[in-house]
């Protein structure tokens, strides 16, 4: 086999059965790529780690919470085999041999039956790079193959960017990854992103950009769920300083912007008292894009002059709030809530109190920007039934304001 080249090809997986045999740090990089596809996955793995567990509990994949088995890859077009057990490897690779169903192997690639590609995307253009020779496979020489040829693609000139040589030192760069959507992270953060030796990544951050990182990049998932498990911050700004000072290169990537509710200045001024210099890039806020997104303007003329962001993660008759709802009741521009779905209840009520009319309209949008965004529509007397009626989750972006009408006949799912 290892004789002859790879053949590239591109496979057409919408509806089709893929099955990813183990739930580990490969699955959480190919896994996005894989459901974009539209791929009808099937995980098959004991263990996962805490971003494929949300993707199976919010049903983007079907979950067998056991070890592989002989016959899992029955009527299967796709496969991923990438658990830490040789023998399960090699007896899920043989059966997907005796089924004809191309397999990739992250453990053993030489015996795979097809090899995943360093991928890359701009401008409707899908860019994916293999090496001719098995055993002359560089990733970090794939890598910047792709990186050449997807930013020559973004400028017009499809020249490679020049050799870049990383300072001397501890190197850490706070990214904001924007709302969702891969294609929406800014151009330095995706370079930075690129040169990356750990990313320590949230599972609101655009992950599919995760796929295009190669094989030596160690993923580090935060696991910033909201409401569900999460890495403690203290835990986050350790590991952001163990790796800086062990020499590699680590980028922070975060959704939105780093320092909207993100905690970012805590992770800067962490490490800062360690004496780490810290780049930070600013992104794209959800409290913007995501009603953009919709058609929803944020301020309008003749509607809206202002528009306040506030954190809903505390309601408003929590001691812990510091937020002024009769303040923000009294406002007439727009009110833009983060994080605040299973709080809404209570927030309409405040702002109801407050002043503000039962008739307000209010907009939540979900997974705004991505392929799963969806649009629902209430006022504030009706949006805490709307919630549960419609099953809107987090992440959900409320927007509270006559602009939610100004942008009506823009709003769906994306």
């Amino acid at each position: 086999m290892a004789a002859h080249p790879a053949y590239p090809v591109g496979l057409r997986l919408a509806g089709r059965r893929v099955v990813v045999v183990g739930g580990g740090q490969v699955a959480q990089r190919r896994l996005p790529a894989l459901l974009a596809a539209g791929a009808d996955v099937v995980l098959v793995s004991p263990s996962a780690t805490p971003s494929v567990e949300a993707m199976a509990d919010t049903g983007e994949l079907t979950w067998h919470r056991r070890r592989y088995a002989a016959g899992d890859l029955t009527d299967a077009w796709y496969a991923l085999i990438a658990t830490g057990d040789p023998e399960a490897n090699a007896a899920a690779s043989a059966e997907a041999e005796a089924q004809r169903v191309w397999c990739v192997r992250s453990d053993n690639a030489d015996v795979a039956t097809a090899l995943t590609p360093a991928t890359g995307s701009t401008a409707g253009v899908t860019v994916a790079v293999l090496t001719t020779e098995l055993a002359d496979r560089d990733p970090r020489h794939t890598a910047a193959v792709r990186d050449a040829v997807v930013e020559g693609l973004r400028d017009g000139t499809l020249v490679a960017p020049h050799h870049r040589t990383a300072p001397e030192g501890p190197r850490v760069a706070l990214v904001g990854g924007g709302p969702g959507d891969p294609d929406l992270i800014t151009v330095r953060g995706r370079r930075l992103l690129a040169e990356a030796d750990v990313v320590i990544a949230d599972r609101l951050g655009p992950r599919d950009l995760l796929a295009e990182l190669p094989p030596h990049v160690e993923v580090i998932d935060a696991a910033k769920i909201p409401y569900g498990r999460f890495m403690a911050q203290e835990a986050i700004n350790n590991a952001l300083i163990e790796h800086a000072k062990a020499g590699r290169t680590v980028v922070r990537l975060k959704g939105g912007d780093p320092f909207v509710f993100g905690r970012g200045m805590e992770e800067a001024q962490a490490l800062a008292e360690a004496g780490i210099p810290c780049t930070v890039v600013p992104g794209i806020s959800s409290s913007i894009s995501v009603p953009s997104a919709v058609g929803i303007p944020v301020t309008h003329r003749g509607v809206a002059h202002e528009f306040t962001v506030v954190s809903g993660h505390v309601a408003p008759d929590d001691e812990r709030s510091l937020v002024d709802w009769p303040a923000l009741a009294r406002l007439r521009g727009t009110l833009v809530v983060l994080m605040g779905v299973d709080k809404i209840g209570a927030i309409a009520a405040a702002l109801i109190a407050g002043g503000r009319t039962p008739g307000t309209p209010v907009a939540l949008v979900q997974e705004g920007t991505t392929a799963a965004q969806r649009r629902v529509d209430a006022t504030l007397a009706t949006v805490a039934e709307a919630v549960v009626r419609e099953e809107v989750r987090p992440p959900a972006v409320i927007v509270i304001g006559d602009v939610v009408e100004v942008g009506a006949s823009h709003g769906g799912d994306r």
